[in-house]
């Protein structure tokens, strides 16, 4: 097991167990089922509302920690995709080139191996991946494309407690994060955090709670998949 830096999130390897009869369709044309794409704010219990929803559906929570340790290793990324058909790979390039022809990807933008793995893991559908633009990269009718927002001042108390900062450190940790994010969303798929219609469901954590953010996004995937032919 390894650990991210201030112990936030768990770096573990993915748990793959029997998938039952779920081989990968000659000519995939669209993923075999439904992902979760998590974005959230700093402190807003992004990460463990997703461990929430991925015990409750017994699916795998890939947080934005373990993609980029799966993406800078590449002993455990070839680890990871083992079970996964070539037409998933090919699926994963042909969706690339679709974001870039459609320009959803900026102009430019070079990206390494992450959309490919984001891409490559969704193609399986059950996945719950956390944070780096997933949502953005994934088709929609496929996706549950989840925001998850807190008050500031909550956020900052919250990043205190779980850092062992100051109140003024982990204020700074909060805003640079934030930054960080929008910078990222900016810059790769021309998209602002404030852009509601981006999302399926909006969820202020505070208010609610973790437990019952995680029953509604639990409620949504069974409804999405209740409504979706291709899932």
């Amino acid at each position: 097991m390894i650990h991210s830096s201030g112990g936030s999130d768990l770096l573990e390897p993915p748990l793959h167990g029997n998938q039952g009869d779920r081989e990968m369709p000659v000519g995939l044309k669209a993923p075999l089922g439904l992902t979760v794409a998590i974005s959230r704010e700093a402190g807003a219990r992004g990460g463990s509302i997703a461990r929430r929803v991925g015990k409750r559906l017994g699916w795998q929570v890939y947080t934005q920690e373990l993609l980029e340790f799966l993406t800078s290793n590449e002993s455990a990324r070839s680890h990871v995709l083992a079970d996964v058909p070539k037409d998933a790979a090919t699926w994963a390039d042909s969706q690339l080139e679709r974001l870039r022809r459609e320009k959803i990807l900026k102009p430019g933008v070079e990206l390494g191996e992450m959309p490919r793995l984001i891409l490559t893991l969704a193609s399986r559908g059950r996945v719950i991946l956390v944070g780096r633009g997933a949502g953005y990269l994934l088709p929609r009718e496929t996706t549950l494309h989840v925001r998850v927002v807190a008050p500031l001042s909550e956020r900052v108390a919250y990043m205190a407690q779980w850092l062992r900062r100051t109140h003024e450190d982990a204020a700074m940790q909060v805003h640079e994060r934030d930054e960080q994010r929008v910078g990222f969303l900016v810059n790769t798929f021309n998209r602002h955090v404030g852009e509601m219609y981006d999302h399926d469901l909006v969820l202020n954590s505070f208010l609610l709670g973790e437990e019952l953010c995680a029953d509604l996004v639990h409620m949504a995937v069974r409804g999405k998949e209740g409504n979706s032919d291709d899932v």
